[in-house]
């Protein structure tokens, strides 16, 4: 029983106040005479407690040791709000001792139901509700569904007024964004949480930092232009381009007025001059030709356009020519050779980070770009009767969506990380705003393409393994699929490319046509010329050894519109053979009916000879190429 205290409070209400206390320390059984004499000390000093809240941020802290409680008292029952400022300032360690017998005490156990929902670990549910939840629960006064993001954004005011002149509290600033993203799972938040500040990009205007500012208008100006027609990304990295050409104008030339002032001989070629030694900020290495060809082309570009808009600030002629655009490069696909992929397969699956694994696995079992595997969506996967599962991939980098099939392994995958998933309310997609359930879902947050890259850089670590790029899957899995003999227009729609060119490149790494080319001419060269070759070496092809007609002889053969090719037995048919005349593209009128009834009275005679020969296959690939090639006609005549 704790002793009465023996002057009465200065007031009705701080009477009412001092006797609350009274009963709470009672019923908990914490507290002595001294709390309850600092308390009235205090109601004696501030009747009204929200009169103390209203002085400076340093008298309220000036409270002494045994009033804290009070205060702590007072809040979690929701006669004080003692400012977001003093929230932050003060620790308040007797804080979890008060919730759970407070009117917020409900409030707090939902939300860290929600936040168990979403996968979030004890510890740092614990600190969300005590750093943010608590914080603005009794800052407002109102019930956690009452709450907006202004409340929160009051809060993260605070905490960035705290930072100045102390160390950054990065605790607050992650507990707040996981809040946000509590809330918004709970619906009481009509917008996921923003990008954490660290990953948003800066204001245009701050990047273009140095450009001469006479230019800076226009520059701004441009670049609003390109927002209405451009993705975010291209427009980002528009900036980027014109910023560097906007700091070598500066350099060159910090008097010029206008962009209408340039001057070829003054500015651009002392500008593709310096890109062939420029360097990146952050390692001092040289910037690869494919950056000095974007550079040189964003600039063109941004002078062509305003020149074609009419623009005032445009030159009188044109400054940039085609000739000073770079030749890029044809390096081959960086693919992991089968050993090194096999270890680091290995590594994600050991990996204790499992949904990044899983992600990456999947981005190698399918050659998704990285883009395209963070916006899969949870009902990617499609089953089609008689055909199997197919994996629906959604508009990625040309804007294009396709179906990719998938077999059981890459199934299991999806299925295991739609499992992992602590989804919560559908999130608005970047570029559409439509609301969609993401399959890569972590906190009820998107997985980053950071995320991703750290969990391969940790793998490849693991695997005894150089750095590894989440592209060199795609190549990995564009590689292994030529060498198992893909033909060329299944790898285009299973890569997600426009033009033959592209899926052409991986064709480029082991094509077993060369080899089997090389290994003929080299044994026949050994036979005629002996075991020492001449310096100079001579492919052969199988036209120059072939006696008679090519009809004749024992080899693979097929009938091309505008030739024939000739292919050992052991090479089997090659996957481009004939894939102009099966393309549902290809077409023909009345000039190529006699090319065309040519190449299919060779087409039945090569069915003819192969099924003497025993050949049942290369006979249906012929009788099949004669279908089609009376399909073609037929409309070529009636045309």
């Amino acid at each position: 029983m704790q002793p009465a205290i023996a002057c009465a409070p200065a007031s009705e209400l701080a009477a009412v106040l001092l006797a609350g206390y009274q009963t709470h320390l009672a019923s908990t059984g914490r507290g002595n005479i001294g709390y309850q004499r600092a308390a009235r000390a205090f109601l004696m000093r501030w009747p009204d407690p929200q009169s103390w809240a209203a002085l400076p941020l340093a008298a309220r802290l000036a409270a002494c040791g045994q009033t804290r409680p009070f205060l702590v008292f007072l809040m979690v029952t929701g006669r004080l709000h003692p400012g977001y400022d003093y929230l932050v300032a003060r620790k308040l360690a007797s804080l979890w001792r008060e919730v759970p017998a407070s009117p917020i005490a409900a409030d707090v156990d939902r939300f860290d139901r929600a936040a168990t929902e979403l996968g979030y670990s004890s510890i740092v549910r614990r600190g969300m509700a005590s750093q943010v939840l608590i914080r603005v629960l009794i800052q407002t006064g109102r019930p956690m569904h009452q709450l907006a993001d202004a409340d929160l954004d009051a809060l993260r005011d605070a905490v960035h007024e705290r930072e100045r002149g102390h160390h950054r509290l990065k605790h607050y600033r992650h507990a707040l964004h996981a809040t946000r993203a509590v809330l918004f799972h709970l619906g009481m938040l009509a917008e996921p949480p923003p990008v954490p500040e660290g990953r948003r990009p800066h204001p245009i205007a701050a990047r273009l930092r140095g450009t001469p500012a006479a230019l800076l208008p226009t520059f701004l100006a441009y670049l609003e232009r390109r927002r209405a027609t451009c993705t975010a990304a291209t427009v980002s990295n528009t900036v980027s381009r014109l910023a560097h050409f906007g700091r070598h104008l500066a350099a060159v030339d910090p008097g010029l007025v206008t962009v209408a002032d340039l001057d070829r001989r003054r500015h651009i070629e002392p500008y593709l001059t310096a890109l062939t030694t420029a360097t990146r900020p952050r390692d001092g290495a040289r910037i690869a030709v494919s950056e000095r060809r974007a550079r040189v082309i964003t600039v063109s570009r941004f002078l062509a356009d305003i020149s074609e808009w009419g623009w005032p600030e445009a030159p009188a002629r044109r400054l940039v020519f085609a000739s000073d655009v770079p030749r890029l490069t044809r390096p081959l696909p960086r693919y992991l050779p089968p050993d090194a992929d096999r270890r680091l397969t290995a590594a994600l699956h050991e990996s204790p980070n499992r949904q990044a694994a899983a992600a990456l696995l999947l981005q190698r079992a399918t050659g998704l770009r990285i883009g395209e595997l963070l916006d899969l969506e949870l009902d990617c996967v499609h089953e089609v009767a008689g055909l199997g599962a197919w994996l629906k991939v959604p508009l990625g980098k040309l804007d294009t969506e396709r179906m990719v099939p998938i077999d059981d392994d890459t199934v299991d995958l999806v299925d295991r990380l739609a499992a992992a998933r602590a989804g919560g309310h559908p999130l608005p997609h970047p570029r559409t705003g439509r609301p969609v359930e993401f399959l890569l879902l972590r906190h009820g947050q998107r997985i980053s393409a950071t995320g991703l890259r750290n969990e391969l850089r940790r793998a490849a670590a693991t695997a005894g393994l150089d750095e590894v790029t989440p592209h060199q899957l795609r190549h990995t899995f564009a590689t292994a699929l030529v060498n198992a003999g893909c033909s060329l227009q299944a790898l285009m729609a299973l890569l997600g490319h426009q033009s033959a060119r592209m899926s052409l490149r991986y064709g480029r790494l082991f094509d077993t046509t060369v080899r089997a080319d090389y290994q003929r001419a080299l044994e026949l060269a050994k036979s005629r010329l002996g075991p020492v070759l001449p310096e100079q070496r001579t492919t052969l092809a199988l036209t120059d050894i072939t006696p008679g007609d090519w009809r004749d002889a024992p080899l693979i053969k097929a009938r091309l519109a505008g030739g024939y090719c000739l292919r050992t037995q052991a090479q089997g048919v090659c996957p481009y053979t004939n894939i102009c005349e099966h393309c549902p593209n290809f077409r023909a009128d009345h000039a190529f009916l006699a090319v065309l009834g040519a190449q299919r009275a060779d087409a039945a005679a090569l069915a003819a000879d192969a099924e003497q020969r025993g050949w049942s296959d290369e006979a249906t690939r012929h009788r099949q190429l004669v279908e089609r090639l009376d399909e073609i006609m037929n409309r070529a005549s009636t045309a």
